[in-house]
């Protein structure tokens, strides 16, 4: 029987198995060239011992959870090349810790192993800030959807009376209320007078059945959510600064003129995100409809100063997972779903997607609209974001200004294609048509 041979490409390897409460380390397949280690520092320090000692010059470890990134950072100031692979590459052969090291050092032995996306230390420092003002962000909203239901139940209807209860009005509103103002009236007198609702209706929205429990939770509530608000302005200065001391060599040109982008809402980045997009990437992102400066933030905290790492925009949207997985066999289309995902970035893009098939009009909006009526809002907002993501990657990789005009080839194609349909549609229904010469034909 012919034996298959492999060769080998990493003949100094290893294999980690990360755990919550221990690492394996595997530098080669033998019962003992697997050990165990515990995840403290000093055990980290043993690990790089260890390695050295069976010298070792790569490695592989799985991206679980958040535990990989402590000794990560340890066995990168050693001089290793650490290799960080996604559990979709490792989980089919999962039975114990031990076999888990032993096959991740010798896939790895044998190159068939790939990273993860890892960006460069300035923006892993910028993105852990961005990610933890995302959850600052959520947790405010939280707060709020608390104290409304405060209100709600002491028959305060203050979420019918402002769009928005922790808007200038909204704020001074409950501040007066934990003051201890029960008057209707007095508490109307504190809106603001571009309020829809007339004085009568507010006042009338305004009479409560005041509670102590009530009122207690209300108070906490609203504390803990100005204490949010105000480390949220917090953050948003100390990225700013980092930013600045980034790109102060980069100057901006003098007749540029950004996009204008409606800066309404509490929890929109103050500084000029904006800007910072264009001194990184040398064009302005914002030019597209639908994209914010909470968008441009995600994608600079997330992929960094470049996009270099990805070889094309198919690799880029791949990586997003909003690429379409088609599994085949046999020659036949099994599964064509998009894989599933956490991804920040690929979020911020189906968010913006979402804002801009509810726009009025744009090409966007028109593709939008035409995938949802094939296939549902939801498909259109993946083929969306999709389209969002290919774009953006092309303005960055050739430095092209964002241009919504489509070729006029396209655009004939297209308009021939609504003829083509109309013209379908008359003649099932047994009408006539009038070409563009007056001719009639059915």
């Amino acid at each position: 029987m012919k034996k298959l041979e492999m060769s080998v490409v990493h003949a100094h390897a290893c294999g980690i198995d990360i755990g919550s409460r221990s690492h394996f380390v595997a530098v080669g397949q033998n019962d003992d060239q697997v050990k165990e280690f515990g995840i403290s520092h000093s055990s980290h320090l043993e690990i790089v011992a260890y390695l050295k000692a069976n010298q070792v010059e790569t490695i592989a470890m799985e991206s679980t959870g958040s535990y990989w990134q402590s000794l990560f950072l340890v066995l990168i100031e050693a001089g290793f090349d650490v290799l960080l692979v996604p559990g979709t590459q490792t989980k089919a052969f999962r039975k114990t810790d031990v076999k888990d090291a032993r096959h991740i050092q010798q896939l790895h032995t044998l190159g068939l192993l790939n990273s993860c996306f890892l960006p460069d230390t300035f923006t892993a420092k910028v993105r852990e800030l961005c990610r933890h003002r995302k959850s600052l962000v959520q947790d405010s909203s939280k707060y709020v959807n608390r104290m409304q239901k405060c209100l709600r139940m002491m028959n305060i209807r203050l979420d019918v009376a402002v769009s928005d209860i922790m808007g200038v009005s909204g704020r001074k509103i409950i501040g007066a209320i934990l003051d201890g103002e029960k008057d209707p009236q007095v508490l109307a007198s504190f809106a603001n007078a571009r309020i829809k609702k007339t004085p009568e209706q507010l006042a009338d929205s305004l009479h409560g059945n005041y509670k102590e429990e009530l009122m207690y939770e209300l108070r906490d509530n609203f504390e803990i959510f100005i204490l949010l608000q105000e480390r949220i302005k917090g953050l948003d200065f100390e990225i700013e600064k980092y930013y600045s001391e980034h790109l102060a060599s980069v100057a901006m040109p003098k007749d540029l003129k950004l996009a204008s982008k409606q800066l309404k809402g509490k929890n929109q980045p103050r500084f000029k995100v904006q800007e910072i997009g264009y001194k990184l990437y040398g064009v302005d992102i914002s030019a597209i409809n639908g994209v914010s400066v909470n968008t441009i933030l995600s994608l600079i905290s997330e992929i960094g100063t470049s996009l270099d790492r990805f070889p094309n925009a198919k690799a880029f949207v791949s990586w997003l997972r909003l690429a379409p997985n088609n599994r085949i066999s046999g020659g036949n289309v099994l599964s064509g779903r998009t894989p599933k995902g956490k991804n920040a970035l690929s979020i911020a893009f189906r968010d913006a997607a979402n804002v801009i098939g509810n726009q009025k009009e744009g090409p966007l909006t028109s593709f939008f609209r035409k995938m949802g009526l094939k296939k549902g809002r939801l498909v259109a907002i993946t083929a969306t974001a999709r389209k969002l993501a290919t774009i953006i990657y092309n303005m960055i990789m050739k430095k092209q200004p964002y241009n919504p005009e489509l070729p006029k080839n396209i655009q004939d194609k297209i308009e021939q294609k609504k003829l083509s349909h109309a013209i379908k549609t008359l003649q099932k229904y047994q009408l006539y048509a009038v070409d563009d010469q007056g001719v009639i034909f059915s």
